[in-house]
């Protein structure tokens, strides 16, 4: 898996949009253009690179095309992440009175969580910056002159 191609497309923010709505459970187009408030035609062209870049399914029943989360691809992404980000101190463990097991806090969990969104979150402007800046440079290129000389 091309890690630039998921960088690429997590970097526009409707695909991020889209990514978050499939977060609980896979959905179909039209359920996609109610959510997030956009044209058919648009949330169907994200969809498109979302999947090459291998962040989602598709799978047909009937007419319909319902859409849903690769989770291997974020566990790929992660590993990649992993030496980048700073190390997460171990969940508190908490013994269960009523089992033999022990139970991991739920103030560990939410730190996790909290940590996880706020590098989504970094990760997500950093790259809005990258390509915004990317697109600067382009525009600032000369445009080539097509056509007969005089």
């Amino acid at each position: 898996m091309a890690h630039e191609q998921i960088f690429s497309a997590l970097a526009d923010p409707t695909r991020r949009r889209l990514l978050e709505a499939l977060r609980e459970d896979s959905r179909s187009v039209g359920s996609l253009v109610e959510a997030l408030g956009v044209s058919q035609p648009t949330v169907s062209k994200h969809l498109k690179v979302l999947r090459e870049a291998g962040l989602i399914t598709m799978r047909a029943e009937g007419q319909r095309r319902y859409y849903a989360l690769e989770p291997a691809a974020f566990v790929e992404l992660h590993g990649w992440l992993q030496p980048y980000l700073p190390p997460v101190p171990a969940p508190a463990v908490v013994p269960d009175p009523f089992h033999d097991s022990a139970v991991v806090s739920q103030d560990a969990t939410h730190q996790a969580t909290v940590a996880a969104a706020q590098l989504g979150r970094t990760v997500g402007r950093g790259l809005e910056q990258v390509t915004g800046r990317a697109q600067d440079f382009l525009e600032r290129l000369p445009k080539p002159k097509f056509g007969r000389k005089r």
